[in-house]
């Protein structure tokens, strides 16, 4: 397994794995995502135009089997920032870590923890962040495609030092598997400060 950095232009050549690990992983509960390649290109652009950007890839036998992703707030869409804004927080202070994808097979080796390892050790090498932070899809506690074996993530998030934050909430819109339609979900922030 190989683990490789990249950052801005560098990710470009590694969009459609990007794309294709986010419409396979995303596919599974919580998300439910029925996406489609090209909304996939439009928002992984942000990624390859920032030049502060990190992508994360675990690397198997020439195949991209994981990702994750990191941009600087600013730098995404405004419902990302809105949330800060409206609370009077600057969202130029904070480092958002996008998807952290496995593929199934190679969940449980300890991926996850390095892809928090890494985007935090680049957040805070950049020296102009206060903050790391995520937003997760709230979903019912009772959803009728919730696998029983299901196991939420909190714990994992809290134990990498993130506390949640439900006063930081956002709308995002996409089309679950068993829908016709797009529809909005309620996601929240999860956030850890970046030591001084």
């Amino acid at each position: 397994m190989e683990i490789r950095l990249l950052h801005g232009a560098a990710i470009a050549p590694y969009l459609d794995d990007l794309a294709r690990l986010r419409l396979t992983v995303f596919r599974e509960f919580p998300y439910l995502y029925e996406g489609t390649p090209e909304y996939e290109a439009d928002y992984l652009a942000a990624y390859v135009r920032s030049g502060r950007s990190l992508v994360v890839l675990a690397v198997d036998d020439g195949h991209v089997v994981g990702a994750s992703t990191g941009v600087p707030l600013v730098d995404v869409g405004p419902q990302f920032q809105q949330p800060f804004i409206a609370q009077g927080r600057d969202p130029a202070g904070v480092y958002y870590f996008g998807e952290s994808l496995v593929l199934p097979e190679y969940r449980g080796r300890g991926l996850g923890v390095r892809f928090f390892i890494e985007r935090e050790s680049y957040a805070h090498k950049l020296a102009e962040f206060d903050y790391c932070a995520f937003c997760a899809v709230e979903r019912p506690g009772v959803h009728p495609l919730r696998p029983a074996d299901y196991k939420p993530l909190q714990g994992f998030w809290r134990n990498r030092g993130f506390l949640h934050d439900p006063s930081l909430r956002t709308h995002y819109a996409w089309r679950d598997l068993d829908a016709d339609e797009s529809s909005e979900k309620i996601m929240s922030f999860w956030l850890k400060a970046l030591p001084v």
